[in-house]
């Protein structure tokens, strides 16, 4: 009587306990926390407007591949053996091609953010209705590439040259933007330059590089690599005299020339908001693609002034901030 007793009364505790244990998101970080200062933020931020704090209602278990790459498909697949409730493939390209193999015989969701069309890479069927167990949000920084060609012909108009510099520990999404930028490259009468970095010494020796090419400007690639490394690229382009362009607001507020890209605070909250959303019992396949739609071009007038190059008043009075 008593042990049938007791094991009538313990059951149901236990499996209350068990219920009330809070949910757990994969966090896939394809370099250090300190390069996601910004990104973190806003990810948190959108999983709060979704009803979601981290140590209350919900637990974050991060990997982070400090830049190493090839340590993704590890990392991803430690988080699914683990059992998260969903993967948020938060490094890019990278860490949405590592996770969705990762979770490839599973049901595991998974939310990720790139700057390339997913559907071009294979990661959605579409953006309206991704199927299968992903989902996640786009910045449009690959589609914007050709733009900033033309801002950094804007400002060099006698320009024959431009280099772009690319990540090879990033090759999906180095060929999709190196192709993207081919068409404006021939319209503006520009021969297109690769340079390559995949390590800090590697950026040093690019730039060393870019004056052997006579290059008249430089595009960097977006990647969360290089995010991590806006200041020492605009330091680069300052003492080698090159006129640079990015994606990443922090280039430019560090003395590059001038970025042009997405807001990445929204980026990253949408991102959280959708994590939320699939706790709260969200399928990855019925939830669209979300695009970023907030573009920003911020202009260093500073470091225009130390590169001789004059800003032409109507591409200032497009500038959402101008850094003085």
């Amino acid at each position: 009587m008593t042990l049938l007793g007791v094991a009538a009364t313990t059951w149901p505790l236990a499996a209350r306990a068990q219920q009330a244990s809070p949910p757990v998101i994969g966090f896939l970080g394809s370099v250090s926390p300190d390069g996601y200062a910004i990104r973190l933020t806003a990810f948190l931020q959108g999983l709060a407007e979704a009803g979601y704090v981290d140590g209350q209602n919900v637990r974050i278990e991060y990997r982070w591949a400090n830049g190493q790459y090839d340590r993704l498909p590890a990392l991803a697949a430690e988080l699914v053996q683990r059992q998260v409730t969903v993967l948020v493939a938060g490094g890019g390209t990278p860490t949405a091609m590592a996770a969705k193999a990762a979770v490839a015989t599973t049901d595991t969701p998974v939310v990720f953010a790139v700057a390339v069309d997913p559907v071009k890479v294979g990661l959605v069927a579409s953006l309206t209705r991704p199927g299968g167990n992903l989902t996640g949000v786009t910045d449009l920084d690959v589609a914007v590439g050709p733009k900033r060609l033309e801002l950094l012909r804007n400002l060099l108009p006698n320009a024959t040259t431009a280099a772009v510099l690319v990540n090879p520990g990033n090759p999906t999404l180095a060929d999709v933007f190196v192709e993207s930028l081919g068409p404006a490259a021939r319209t503006l009468g520009l021969q297109v330059n690769i340079v390559r970095a995949s390590t800090e010494q590697d950026i040093d020796a690019a730039f060393a590089h870019l004056v052997q090419l006579r290059a008249d400007g430089l595009i960097i690639m977006p990647d969360v690599f290089f995010n991590t490394r806006s200041a020492q690229l605009a330091a680069l382009a300052l003492r080698y005299k090159v006129p640079a362009i990015y994606q990443f607001g922090p280039f430019a507020a560090a003395g590059g020339l001038m970025s042009y890209g997405s807001d990445q605070s929204e980026y990253y909250r949408l991102v959280g908001n959708y994590a939320g959303k699939i706790l709260k019992g969200g399928k990855p396949a019925n939830l669209p693609v979300q695009q970023v739609t907030k573009i920003e071009l911020i202009i260093n007038l500073k470091t225009a002034k130390a590169l001789g190059v004059t800003v032409p008043l109507p591409l200032l009075g497009r500038a959402d901030e101008v850094i003085e």
